[in-house]
């Protein structure tokens, strides 16, 4: 999965250095919120829950890497969770920067229904706050490594307007991730040097993670209308802390098409080299 990404920095360098690019690019931008359930053992024993706000942005083009099938996808998310203990006697608050770049196979099928999968990096960075805690307050967020991730892509019509429904699935593989020691302050990490078991190897035995999302691109005029739905399972049991944050996001964006090459302004969902 390391040479394939590897190989897809090289291409777009190569691409760059030759003015060889690919026809368009698929950009996107959704806004919209939910429900969370946060959960930070170094800070409290207690599951938090309450509403949630989250932004992704999207890029995905084609690629000249075997005919046009490797397509390259960068997405980037901010979510916020705004929380209460069971009882509503005290808040947390979540924030979290999700940074993911993406190397999708587009698998040869016949029909409407397309395959994409491939590997995955991802970093995430954040804090979670509990208002409670006067000692340890705060908990820094900060893990990341490699991944699979997953796509199908169904295009279809309703009598002749067209749609393009989609999944995506990313599932964390290996990494790292950066955790105090139960009942260890941040003074004594920093201060004192006593942080040498602070970053830890995630695998699916400790980090068993999943994130999916549903959209739904429909034309609205000129433009391209985006709805979602984002399901992301975010957990982790590293150094005998237990730490999760799921949430339910209903999405609302809009869609853009950019041509790389001149002359070219008119795009549709049934555009032959759409990355789809």
């Amino acid at each position: 999965m390391l040479a394939l990404l590897l190989g897809g920095f090289r291409l777009q360098a190569q691409e760059a250095d030759s003015g060889q690019v690919s026809r368009i690019v698929v950009r996107s931008l959704m806004a919209g919120g939910g429900w969370a359930n946060v959960l930070d053992t170094y800070l409290s024993p207690l599951e938090y829950t309450g509403g949630g706000a989250r932004i992704v942005f999207e890029s995905m083009q084609n690629t000249r890497w075997r005919q046009g099938r490797w397509k390259v996808q960068h997405q980037v998310q901010l979510q916020y969770a705004y929380t209460k203990n069971p009882s509503g006697s005290a808040d947390m608050h979540a924030g979290l920067l999700t940074y993911s770049y993406a190397l999708l196979y587009k698998f040869p099928m016949a029909g409407r229904l397309q395959v994409l999968a491939g590997p995955m990096l991802d970093v995430n960075g954040g804090v979670v706050y509990n208002q409670r805690n006067s000692n340890n307050p705060a908990q820094a967020k900060a893990y990341g490594g490699l991944g699979a991730s997953g796509m199908l892509a169904y295009r279809f019509h309703i009598g002749r307007y067209p749609l393009l429904l989609r999944y995506q699935a990313q599932l964390p593989l290996l990494g790292v991730m950066f955790s105090p020691e139960y009942g260890a302050s941040y003074y004594e990490m920093f201060s004192l040097g006593h942080g040498s078991g602070s970053v830890r190897f995630t695998s699916l035995h400790n980090r068993p993670s999943l994130r999916q999302l549903l959209t739904l691109d429909m034309p609205i005029g000129t433009g391209i209308l985006r709805v979602g739905y984002l399901c992301d399972l975010q957990q982790a049991k590293v150094n005998g802390l237990k730490t999760h944050h799921y949430s339910h996001d209903f999405l609302l964006g809009f869609v853009r098409h950019l041509y790389l090459l001149k002359g070219k302004r008119h795009f549709n969902l049934d555009a032959k080299d759409h990355p789809f």
